[in-house]
Formats: C-alpha cells, structure tokens, sequence
C-alpha cells in the first residue's frame, strides 16, 4: 500500500489506532493536518524513527499521552512546512529534525513540533539517517555528557551495546575517550567492533557480573535483573544509569545501590534542541554513526514494531511516507 498520495492541502495520511494492543491496531487513516499554534513548527515528515517507547505507548505499558485513538511516533526529519507565531529562527523549507509527541506523532505525512524540540539538519546528515536519532541520541548523549560527563579513561560498560541506544552510546563513549565494553549476541560483536568497542560480552554465554570488573558507568536500557548484577561490576563511587524509563519496579536496585555507595540515576532525555543539534553535527561529521536496520514505508508500522518487540535488531528502523 502506498502512503505518499495527499488528498488536498488540508487533509494527510497518518499512522493511527483507535485503542491499545498489539501492532495489528496500527492502520492508515486520511484524517485532518495539524496546524501550529504558538511556539510550534509544522513539518512535512520525510522519515520518522522507531523506538520502544512508541510499541509501549501502542500496547498501553505508557499512558501518559492520554487515551486512543492518537497517533504515534516520537522522532522525525523533514522540513519546515509552516510556521506558529513566535518562531522567526526558522524559514519554511528549511531541513530539521526533531521530537514530536502523541496524540499527533511522527508516523503522519505533516506533524506539528515544539519550536525547542527541533535542531536544523547539518549538510551531510540525511533525513533517513537523521530520524533515527533523536530519541536514542539523546538516551546516549545525555548521560554520558550531562549526568555522568565520561572521559579519557572512564571505563564504560554499555548493555544491549548492538541496539538502538546502545550503538550510540558506545560511539559517543568513545569519541569522549572512554574505554568501552558492550553485551550483545555472538552474530552483533563485528558490528561492535567496528564501531570500536573495546571489549564484547556475549551475554548468552557468559555472566557479565562475573566477566568485568572495576566499571564506572554502566549504561543500562533493560532493567530488571541486570540493576542489581550491574552494581556488583562498578568501582566504588560508579554509576548506574537506567535509561529503561516506565518498566521493572527498581527499589531493589536503589536500595542495593545506597548500601553500596554507589549512584543510581533514573534517566529519561529531555528533548533539548542544543544537544540534538550536536548530535547531528557528530552523525553528520562522521564521529557517530547511525546504524540502519531496516527502512519500511509509512504503512508497515505493524511490521517494524513487531521487529523492534523482538529485541533482535541491530541500529535503527525507519518509516518512510
């Protein structure tokens, strides 16, 4: 089925569903193009990322964003279609990337975004490439420059090392002079590597509690056991940042943590459009790459959200209108 047919200026193809469940609730709709309000930026969408948190939102694990029907999808890449009063920094036509949020997500044809939630797209960054970083961007860069600025010697262990955030992370741990360790499967450690990742773990194979030793940040977007066996590897005074958001109940781990002596920091990223617009400078100049899994058009939403549920990919899928 193809998405790219605009009915009239008024009226677009969006990504919608009419109440929680699994990817089958995702279906292609005509419905109305929003309009900016103030301090707002409407963008005619050319790629928008997929991330976890847009299956957890579809299956009802986050309820924040109120209840369906509601259209999802977090990141986007595209260009300026129209402008809110009060934005004069950006001209329609203009290249961008950004955030936006349910109920009028990323997965439509136009979306309307927070003027501070946009950075303008770097020559040499792609939209495709340039989707699918802000939310995982972000989850890396954050922590790793803000929470816990890491630096030349900082060993760094990064779980889920081949995935979405993950790659990132190790990129940017790496491009800060960290030494990097990442967990993945056996089939994702040439991936890794490439990528320079210091040391690989295959954690269906060997206990990561058991393999290192001596860590100062532990970057964590999996929760459940793995708070508890990843403050056993931390050097006095380590941090462990879950980036995991809504999940596994952690007082466990903060508990653990606080009798230790060690830093348990809940991370969730706050869409700043500076540290998105360094970010895309880093995938622009090459420093960090964005890793491509899979690029499906609009109307396979239910199938990249059935292989992002499978916790098997390695990067980045991308829906393209």
């Amino acid at each position: 089925m193809s998405v790219s047919v605009e009915w009239d200026q008024q009226r677009m193809l969006a990504v919608v569903q009419d109440g929680y469940g699994g990817p089958e609730v995702l279906r292609v709709a005509e419905v109305a193009r929003p309009v900016p309000g103030p301090g707002q930026v409407l963008v005619r969408v050319a790629a928008a990322g997929v991330n976890p948190a847009d299956w957890r939102i579809r299956a009802g694990e986050v309820r924040r964003f109120g209840e369906p029907p509601f259209t999802i999808g977090l990141d986007l890449a595209g260009e300026v279609a129209g402008l809110g009063a009060g934005v004069s920094d950006l001209r329609v036509g203009e290249a961008v990337l950004g955030i936006a949020f349910p109920p009028r997500g990323a997965y439509a044809q136009y979306a309307v975004v927070a003027r501070e939630h946009l950075a303008v797209l770097p020559a040499g960054l792609d939209p495709v490439h340039a989707a699918a970083l802000p939310t995982a961007g972000l989850t890396a860069f954050q922590p790793l420059t803000h929470v816990v600025p890491v630096a030349a010697g900082t060993r760094v262990l990064v779980h889920a090392a081949a995935g979405g955030v993950g790659h990132l992370a190790v990129q940017v741990a790496k491009a800060r002079g960290a030494y990097v360790i990442g967990t993945a499967r056996a089939e994702k450690h040439a991936f890794l590597r490439e990528l320079g990742v210091d040391e690989v773990i295959d954690h269906t194979r060997e206990d990561f509690a058991r393999a290192v030793r001596e860590v100062d940040v532990v970057l964590d977007p999996i929760a459940g056991d793995y708070g508890p066996r990843s403050l056993s590897v931390l050097a006095p005074g380590g941090t462990l940042v879950d980036t995991r958001g809504t999940g596994p109940d952690r007082t466990e781990v903060r508990a653990l943590a606080a009798e230790r002596g060690l830093w348990y920091v809940e991370f969730g990223f706050t869409p700043v459009g500076a540290d998105l617009a360094r970010l895309a400078e880093l995938a622009a100049e090459g420093t960090v790459r964005v890793a491509l899994a899979e690029v499906l058009p609009l109307a396979e939403a239910a199938t990249a959200h059935r292989l992002s549920e499978g916790g098997r990919v390695a990067g980045k899928i991308v829906l393209t209108p």
